[in-house]
């Protein structure tokens, strides 16, 4: 089933600098890579951010656009683009540093949503936090919301700062997934799991955490499941999470499964089903992260039982 999303968060130009070869600029950001995974799947993909009339702005543009994405009214200005200086290790791996401003204008949201998605920097840095929150609370009579923590140590300086800012986030969705390495950061624990499984406390009907090369697990209703790792080539990391992200979206999309009308048969879902959705998640992540760069898949990449209708 096709759906309509508004993505709310940062777009940047990555500068990726691989081991041997010069740096190279890309379009990125978790929120954008967000969009674009949801646009190229076939649904109405729109996304709320930030960039600059220069070059970087321009191509970020572009690229958002050739993935079926739209801009809202607010997401153009004339200060110059954000950047993330992505260093690429040789397992695939990134780290990142950051020359962000972040103070988005919310004008022209599309009045119709059946999800919101937000994540990383965008939701936990002012003054856009603050839009951010505002954004979620006016979607949340009509719309699913969702939310991916997705750490930048870098930008988010102390975790005993960041954690009340990213748990009250938590509070207003009806979907968080996390990563087990940004959940370890935040609260200084190999604990991880108890942690995610607190997360479903806090009010989300669904909370998933990704563990790398092992796999998943995931905490709703019926309480924990594990899902198995998709083996895979992996040329890098990049986009891999933001992907997951979006491929939940999906996948409860294509089972009528957002919009607020449906938040309870969200929160009463079965632990099959549940399991279904984070291996259809899962499986698009591993397409990402066979290919250099954050290339999410597009719709006619999928078998038609993931298409949308």
């Amino acid at each position: 089933m096709k759906a309509t999303f508004l993505t709310v968060g940062e777009a940047l130009t990555d500068i990726v600098v691989r081991p041997g070869q010069e740096p190279a600029e890309y379009p990125g950001g978790s929120p954008m890579n967000v969009a674009v995974t949801l646009g190229r799947l076939g649904h109405v993909s729109h996304l709320l951010t930030r960039i600059g009339r220069d070059d970087r702005g321009r191509a970020i543009r572009e690229h958002v656009e050739s993935s079926r994405v739209h801009l809202t009214a607010g997401s153009l200005d004339d200060t110059p683009t954000s950047t993330a200086r992505a260093t690429i290790d040789a397992d695939g791996s990134a780290q990142y540093t950051f020359d962000l401003a972040w103070d988005p204008d919310p004008r022209g949201l599309p009045e119709q949503l059946d999800a919101v998605h937000t994540s990383s920097i965008a939701a936990v840095l002012a003054p856009g936090s603050a839009v951010v929150a505002e954004v979620l609370d006016r979607c949340r009579p009509s719309a699913i919301l969702s939310y991916d923590p997705n750490a930048r140590p870098d930008l988010m300086g102390d975790p005993a700062r960041v954690r009340p800012v990213v748990e009250d986030l938590i509070s207003r969705c009806d979907i968080v997934k996390s990563s087990d390495e940004d959940i370890a950061w935040l609260y200084g624990t190999d604990d991880v799991e108890d942690v995610a499984a607190s997360w479903r406390d806090l009010g989300p009907s669904v909370v998933a955490m990704t563990r790398g090369g092992e796999g998943a697990v995931g905490f709703g209703a019926a309480g924990r499941i594990e899902i198995a790792p998709v083996r895979v080539d992996v040329a890098d990391t990049v986009g891999a999470g933001d992907t997951y992200s979006a491929g939940i979206l999906h996948a409860l999309a294509s089972r009528d499964l957002l919009g607020a009308a449906r938040r309870e048969a969200l929160a009463a879902m079965d632990p099959d089903d549940l399991r279904q959705v984070l291996e259809e998640a899962a499986a698009l992540a591993a397409i990402t992260v066979s290919r250099p760069g954050a290339d999410p898949p597009w719709n006619d990449e999928l078998g038609s039982t993931s298409r949308p209708s």
